[in-house]
């Protein structure tokens, strides 16, 4: 399964009232594809609110999701969580339900060892014939999965891929371990291109809602060879990637992402509790950096 290297880590559209927009949807991912240039979209993982999402939405959402795509992306489900059991159960509902691929982040708030990661992820990858990307974000998750537990793991036939969000060290111990065809996805946009320096395939972003077209370029550039251009469109890149994430100051993903969705009159609404919106200084500094990329 090729995931291409652009992914996109979708928003989940919501209404006035907190419920899921099911209209908007497609919109959304039309822009995404035919727009942004995303190659594969993630439907509820970090960025799509999961933790507030029930599984019944879940699910539908990504119905809504892989028959509207009708194959122009691969969609890719986020069916990782805390509970191995939940999890295994989740990530076959999704394959029934269309889903290209799955997304199974490192267990939050348990805080497994080693050996605990290792049984977690391959009892979900030997649930389901699916391509799994393992998700590694110990700034969430406060566990590292460490690049031994990774390549150990990328042994298994249907893991393919990590979303790497630990240090460049780690990212660059894995690509130079990997077997031959794992794919590593910078989880950072800020990260990107270090990322890619060091042997990173791609990203799997928020920013790319707003600036996708621009980072498939530097994307392609990048894997031609051309690291001078890759370098410049990244530079010209950066104030959306930090802005978004502290404007002034740090802010929970997806609040800025969503409020700079509004702006290009994509309606997918606010965020849900315990998340809050952006306040209006907040709202006045997005509209500030997003200005050039109108």
């Amino acid at each position: 399964m090729e995931f291409g290297r652009l992914i996109t880590a979708m928003v989940t559209p919501f209404d006035k009232q907190g419920e899921v927009a099911w209209d908007q949807v497609p919109a959304l991912i039309d822009m995404l594809i035919e727009q942004q240039r995303t190659e594969s979209i993630v439907v509820f993982g970090t960025t799509g609110e999961s933790p507030t999402l029930t599984d019944e939405e879940k699910i539908q959402l990504l119905e809504v999701s892989v028959r509207h795509a009708a194959g122009r992306c691969k969609i890719i489900a986020g069916t990782g969580s805390n509970d191995t059991h939940h999890s295994i159960e989740l990530s076959q509902a999704a394959e029934r339900a269309g889903a290209d691929g799955l997304l199974l982040v490192v267990p939050y708030y348990n805080r497994p060892n080693q050996a605990g990661l290792y049984a977690h992820f391959s009892a979900i990858a030997q649930a389901t014939s699916l391509p799994v990307m393992l998700y590694n974000v110990p700034s969430r998750t406060a566990s590292n999965l460490e690049g031994a537990t990774t390549l150990r793991l990328a042994q298994l036939p249907n893991v393919v891929a990590v979303k790497e969000c630990a240090s460049m060290d780690q990212v660059a111990y894995i690509a130079a371990n990997a077997p031959e065809g794992f794919r590593i996805y910078s989880g950072d946009d800020a990260a990107s291109l270090p990322a890619l320096s060091v042997g990173a395939y791609g990203i799997v972003s928020v920013a790319s809602h707003v600036v996708g077209a621009k980072m498939s370029e530097m994307l392609t550039a990048h894997a031609g060879g051309n690291a001078g251009e890759a370098t410049r469109i990244y530079h010209s890149l950066l104030p959306v990637f930090k802005g978004l994430f502290a404007c002034p100051h740090p802010v929970p993903n997806p609040v800025a992402i969503k409020y700079a969705l509004t702006l290009r009159g994509l309606q997918v609404g606010g965020v849900r509790l315990p998340l809050v919106d952006a306040t209006e200084d907040e709202k006045s500094y997005i509209q500030h950096f997003m200005a050039d990329f109108a």
